[in-house]
């Protein structure tokens, strides 16, 4: 078993620098399944979630090669449609965008539900809708997604119901070699969604309307190979910024878009800290004591919910009585009795957290229950008193790299330990 060890109370100090968007990675990866000729992705974060999508891409029969540690040549000429392997697509939620990607170029798909993070229900109602409105019939049966169309796929007009992320990226990737023109609208506005248009117009595709509720797709008639570059990951410097506020030090985060985290930091300007914003880094600086505030998350441009556990964190540090409203996802703060073991005084109800602050923090056992739980965990270790041990570790690693040497650098005391069966502890 791997955990991280960390011994608490040293502030953070110096830079971190920023990895490629996991967000962004998954869909480009996938979209390359539109496109004939080789591209060449760069700025990928070697993360566990990327390798897997690599993975699942050379099964199906994709000619993959890793150029650097950061970057991936793909041909996805030679794929077979409906190959995507069952038991490695059903551990990753964004394995569903290669029904879109399938549907486009084959007429035909046939995908495993997909896994991901447990957050409660996570339909996918609005993708199917949209498949069904570009022509293709839908069934979902025997843990498959399954969808056929009489032809090339027609441009439609497609109203999402609600906003979802998942939903606009795949009836963009299914639209893209439809005949005529597509419009998705209420679609979407994350950054990730605008840099898969980015790529795809990058390789010949039609788009417009990107990061706005209205997008239209004019369908081509076929996509080529081309060299690009991921997005910094907002998530990921968000989590950083937040690991500096609540340590109380001074963090340089670089290799940022500053406009992608406004929202995090106008709340942590809220509370007092310091935010310096240049072309491609923020400076945070802690304040002497945290103010508590109520936080809503909500789709972009709105604070994110994938930034909810670890803003809970730092109003547990905070003076005063803060409300954490969940805006996205049914079953967010599975994360709170971790935080619990540590000291946390929240009240949960559905979709709102009362967090009291100012209850001090102290090391526990505790384990990361998801992604950005585990990401939490981290923060709370690093702030609490005494030594923290984090257990399933896996949930991190699919979408931090390097999180343990990147904060190591910074100050911390933290460590990756391998702790075989009744055998000592080795220190990686």
């Amino acid at each position: 078993m791997e955990k991280i060890i960390i011994n608490g109370g040293n502030p953070l100090y110096g830079t971190i620098e920023v990895s490629g968007m996991k967000n962004s990675s998954l869909p480009i990866l996938f979209g390359t399944i539109l496109v004939s000729g080789d591209c060449i992705i760069e700025n990928l974060p070697p993360i566990d979630d990327v390798f897997a999508a690599l993975s699942i891409l050379k099964a199906m029969g994709a000619r993959v090669r890793m150029l650097d540690a950061t970057t991936v040549q793909i041909n996805t000429d030679g794929i077979v449609c409906g190959s995507a392997p069952y038991e490695q697509a059903i551990h990753m939620r964004g394995s569903y965008y290669i029904a879109g990607a399938e549907l486009s170029r084959f007429g035909r798909t046939r995908v495993p539900l997909p896994g991901g993070c447990d957050f409660g229900q996570r339909p996918i109602d609005q993708h199917i809708k949209g498949f069904e409105k570009l022509g293709a019939s839908v069934q979902v049966e025997e843990g498959y997604i399954n969808a056929e169309s009489e032809g090339v796929l027609q441009g439609a007009s497609v109203y999402m119901d609600v906003v979802s992320v998942g939903a606009t990226i795949n009836v963009i990737l299914a639209a893209v070699l439809a005949e005529g023109v597509t419009t998705i609208d209420n679609a979407a506005r994350e950054p990730h969604i605008v840099d898969l248009a980015n790529f795809l117009n990058a390789c010949g595709a039609d788009i417009a309307g990107a990061g706005t509720d209205v997008i239209r797709i004019k369908g081509v008639g076929s996509l080529k190979g081309v060299t690009y570059g991921v997005i910094p990951d907002m998530i990921e410097a968000g989590t950083y910024m937040i690991a500096a506020a609540a340590t109380g030090g001074k963090l340089t985060i670089s290799n940022v878009i500053p406009k992608h985290l406004e929202s995090v930091t106008a709340k942590l300007t809220e509370m007092g800290a310091v935010v310096e914003e240049n072309d491609t880094c923020v400076v945070v600086s802690a304040p002497t004591e945290l103010k508590a505030v109520n936080v809503k998350t909500q789709p972009y441009p709105g604070f994110p919910t994938d930034m909810n556990p670890q803003m809970c964190v730092l109003l547990c540090l905070a003076e005063g009585v803060s409300m954490l409203r969940e805006g996205v996802w049914d079953n967010r703060f599975r994360y709170v009795k971790e935080l619990a073991r540590m000291g946390a005084d929240i009240t949960v109800e559905p979709k709102v957290a009362t967090v009291r602050g100012k209850t001090p923090l102290k090391g526990a056992k505790v384990n990361a229950v998801d992604l950005r739980a585990g990401a939490a965990v981290v923060i709370a270790g690093l702030a609490a008193e005494g030594t923290t041990e984090i257990g399933d570790i896996y949930h991190i690693e699919r979408g931090y790299e390097r999180i343990v040497e990147k904060l190591r650098k910074v100050g911390a005391d933290i460590e990756k330990r391998v702790v075989p069966d009744d055998m000592g502890a080795a220190v990686i």
